[in-house]
């Protein structure tokens, strides 16, 4: 297939990006204000989107996030550039940046004053006005699922595990406080997630095919 006008212009467009990006002198000075453009329209659109998780804050506040924000993504996005393959539009790539940090500042700033206690156990409810078949069921599998958590689960992952899917912690409000990287948890997480589950199938609670409905 044959490129589009649109395609050989937009890939113009990305090696342009780069080759300004990367010049010492004012054509490098004038990419970077039109990156920083790019990125602060991100950092505000995903600061107001939530908005919500900072109560307290107003426009002002919201706007010095965004601001801060956008700088640190820029930063980021230079850091990266040699990464840039081209898989889409230079802008949007880079826009990815901005949505990315104002994501992470404003769940830290949501979460800066709040305790994290790392949970050892879970509590489990079961819903009461469902059928005794299915209440009985429930019951079953919330034993089960506790039953692993403690014997195939180190006391780490179960941790880790609770607090970022029973709590929903964010990761990077979690690797800030446990002063670890986010890598680190995924790693932790996807082991105690692969445990459960070989445990609950050898239980018979669960399907030897993954499901998705499974922590």
């Amino acid at each position: 297939m044959n490129p589009t006008t649109s395609d050989v212009v937009g890939a113009q467009d990305d090696e342009q990006w780069s080759a300004d990006l990367t010049d010492d002198g004012p054509a490098g000075a004038r990419a970077v204000a039109r990156l920083r453009e790019v990125v602060l329209r991100a950092t505000r659109h995903q600061v107001w989107r939530l908005r919500d998780l900072l109560p307290g804050a107003g426009a002002g506040e919201l706007e010095d996030l965004a601001q801060q924000c956008a700088n640190d993504a820029v930063i980021s996005v230079l850091r990266q550039l040699p990464t840039f393959q081209g898989r889409s539009r230079f802008t949007t790539w880079a826009y990815k940046f901005g949505v990315h940090h104002a994501g992470v500042a404003v769940r830290r700033q949501a979460w800066r004053h709040r305790e994290i206690l790392l949970p050892d156990v879970i509590t489990t409810a079961v819903d009461n006005s469902s059928t005794p078949e299915a209440i009985l069921g429930a019951t079953e599998l919330a034993r089960a699922v506790e039953a692993a958590l403690v014997s195939d689960l180190t006391a780490h992952q179960r941790r880790i595990l609770l607090t970022l899917v029973v709590e929903q912690v964010p990761i990077d409000v979690l690797a800030d406080r446990l002063g670890t990287t986010r890598n680190a948890l995924y790693k932790t997480l996807h082991d105690a997630r692969r445990r459960l589950r070989a445990s609950l199938a050898a239980s018979g609670h669960l399907d030897t095919h993954p499901d998705r409905s499974i922590p």
